[in-house]
C-alpha cells in the first residue's frame, strides 16, 4: 500500500519546548487510525505538523510528497488542498448558510463554474446525510448537524487524508458515535483519517490502529 504519511524521527516543539520528540509513523492511503492522549501530550501538535501549521524541527516527514522540513511556502496551499480538517469547534463561518460556508470553500481554492460548485455541495451534503440543510444557519444546526458539515466542508476538494481534531469533544455520546461511524465510513471508501481523540469508548466501538501520544513519545498500541 502508498504511505501518505511517513515520520521517522521527528521532533516538534511549541515554544521552543519539546513536544514530541522520535516520532516514527506511517499512514497508508484508506486507513483509520486513532490519536490517543491526554490533553496536552502532543496530539493537535502533530496533527498542525501534518499541514504544516507547526515546523519539523527534527528528522524527516513527509506528507504526501511533501517533505515537511524543506516545504516552501508557496507550496503549503497545494498541499492542504489534499487535506481535509475537522476541529472540535466546527469553525463555521456563523454569518452565512451551511451552503454559502461550503461555497466559500470552494470558490477560495479555485473553483469557479456555479453548476459545478452546486453538483459538489449536493455530493458532499448527501454523502453525512445533510442534503436538505444547505439552506440553513449554522446556529439552527444541532452540534451533531454542525460537525456533519464541517465533515461535508472536509470532503469538499476530494482529500485523500482527513485530520480530526477531537471531532466528538462537543458532542453526546450518540452523536459522538454517529460522527465515528461516518469518518469510519468514508476511510472504507479511501480516504485515510488520523483522529484525535481521548474518548476510548469511541476506540474499543470502532477498533482501528491506535497511537498514543504520552511523554513526549508517539508510540504505536497493540
Amino acid at each position: 500500500m502508498e504511505k501518505i504519511i511517513d515520520y521517522k524521527n521527528v521532533e516538534l516543539h511549541r515554544k521552543e519546548l519539546i513536544v514530541l520528540k522520535d516520532v516514527n509513523l506511517s499512514i497508508e492511503r484508506g486507513e483509520f487510525v486513532y490519536l490517543i492522549g491526554k490533553v496536552g501530550s502532543g496530539k493537535s501538535t502533530l496533527l498542525k505538523s501534518m499541514y504544516s501549521e507547526i515546523p519539523i524541527i527534527d528528522g524527516d516527514a513527509t506528507v504526501f510528497d511533501y517533505n515537511l522540513k524543506t516545504i516552501k511556502r508557496k507550496e503549503i496551499p497545494l498541499l492542504r488542498r489534499k487535506i481535509g480538517i475537522v476541529f472540535q469547534d466546527f469553525q463555521l463561518l456563523t454569518d452565512r448558510s451551511v451552503y454559502d460556508n461550503l461555497a466559500f470553500v470552494l470558490k477560495a481554492t479555485g473553483w469557479k463554474k456555479k453548476e459545478e460548485v452546486e453538483e459538489r455541495i449536493d455530493v458532499v451534503l448527501k454523502a453525512v446525510g445533510m442534503e436538505n440543510k444547505s439552506y440553513k444557519m449554522p446556529h439552527e444546526l444541532s452540534g451533531g448537524e454542525q460537525q456533519r458539515i464541517v465533515i461535508a466542508r472536509a470532503l469538499l476538494n476530494k482529500p485523500e487524508l482527513i485530520l480530526a481534531d477531537e471531532p466528538t469533544g462537543n458532542l453526546d455520546p450518540e452523536t459522538g458515535h454517529q460522527i465515528v461511524s461516518l469518518l469510519n465510513k468514508i476511510s472504507k471508501e479511501g480516504t485515510a483519517i488520523l483522529m484525535a481523540t481521548h474518548n476510548l469508548a469511541l476506540v474499543e466501538e470502532f477498533p482501528g490502529r491506535t497511537i498514543k501520544c504520552e511523554d513526549k513519545k508517539a508510540i504505536e498500541c497493540n
